[in-house]
């Protein structure tokens, strides 16, 4: 009998008290909180962060897409199990997933706060938060915690904690506070991380150009962006000699969709072969696109492209998604929809894309 899949990328809606009550003293003024905004409803404010984050959309999953605005939500009246465990249980049962790997959603925009200890103690507030969520359902919930990277050096401390609190592996941020991830000043970094068997991932929203308010033409071009940043730290891993140099470290692409891989990785290739003498990188043992292959996991929750190009792909790399809840979401239909994408997929292949490769990857007893 086939095992029920592994949402390789969920969220949680971030409770009024999650920071405020896990926070440090000396923030508990400025932590980020829910706001009744007269004209939008109930949204999520940061301090020293311009852009407010609507609730409405945090929790969409399921909606009819006509209905969605970034107006109207009210907390209580969201998806219960963004926030409670117990109520979780029914969501996934109802989406028929036997576990998630889970993102924050308001986290994703801190990720870009300039004050670094100000970003420090929301993070560890939130990993507090999301250790206490995770366990009100054991074995069903798999938190992925904030790391701030502003050094390597605090680095290295804040995965070590994140291992001894019992995370399976690590959430960073689109861009670290020191150079940038090729510098050869993480490699000590890379080598804890390869010890710990902590996977690195990288969401969607979490680099400075992530944003939906740079854009050309209409409004919905924004949402072509947000793919950007990720590919942007692979090539920066890839062509930086990161995975060369540590080829047993594992980096999750995250909610940046699958089906645009082949060309990427051609691309990489093309200019690695073609015009890395003017356009400078350091040389590589190998070609860009097998560094991809083998070192970088993907999630993707409806991407038809994915599944039909898999073959060109890595298949024990790939991991389906639904996102929950998240106005993106697959939920409450995931079941119909793979039904009709792996309708052409052997079973071995349907094993590793929505099960296997999440589970041995975070080294999951998931049944």
């Amino acid at each position: 009998m086939a095992k029920s899949p592994i949402s390789a990328d969920s969220h949680i809606t971030e409770p009024p008290n999650c920071y405020i009550d896990h926070i440090e003293a000396k923030y508990k003024d400025t932590a980020p909180r829910v706001f009744d905004d007269p004209k939008r409803g109930e949204v999520y404010i940061i301090d020293g962060i311009d852009m407010s984050i609507p609730l409405s959309l945090v929790a969409a999953a399921g909606k009819d897409p006509s209905t969605l605005s970034t107006r109207g939500a009210k907390f209580d009246q969201l998806h219960r199990g963004g926030w409670d465990p117990k109520a979780r249980a029914a969501d996934q049962d109802c989406d028929g997933v036997a576990a998630e790997i889970i993102y924050p959603s308001v986290g994703m925009v801190l990720c870009n706060h300039a004050d670094m200890d100000y970003k420090r103690a929301c993070f560890e507030a939130y990993n507090r938060w999301l250790q206490e969520f995770c366990e009100g359902l054991p074995n069903r919930l798999f938190g992925m915690p904030q790391l701030v990277m502003e050094t390597p050096e605090k680095g290295i401390e804040e995965i070590r904690k994140a291992k001894e609190m019992g995370f399976k592996g690590v959430m960073m941020p689109g861009e670290p506070g020191y150079e940038d991830y090729h510098h050869l000043d993480y490699d000590r970094f890379y080598e804890a991380a390869v010890d710990l068997e902590m996977p690195l991932s990288f969401h969607i929203l979490t680099s400075k150009k992530d944003n939906l308010r740079d854009y050309r033409g209409p409004k919905i071009n924004s949402f072509q962006t947000i793919i950007r940043g990720n590919q942007d730290i692979i090539g920066t891993f890839v062509f930086g000699g990161v995975f060369e140099r540590h080829p047993n470290l594992k980096l999750v692409c995250v909610e940046a969709d699958a089906g645009w891989a082949p060309h990427f990785m051609y691309r990489m290739d093309h200019a690695y072969k073609r015009h890395r003498y003017w356009l400078k990188c350091d040389e590589l043992e190998r070609l860009p696109s097998e560094y991809f292959l083998q070192n970088v996991y993907m999630t993707f929750q409806d991407d038809w492209t994915a599944f039909q190009l898999r073959e060109h792909m890595n298949v024990e790399r790939l991991m389906w998604a639904n996102d929950f809840p998240h106005s993106d979401a697959t939920w409450p239909h995931s079941q119909e929809m793979l039904a009709e994408h792996t309708a052409d997929m052997t079973d071995w292949e349907k094993a590793r894309i929505l099960h296997e490769n999440v589970s041995e990857l975070y080294g999951l007893d998931v049944h």
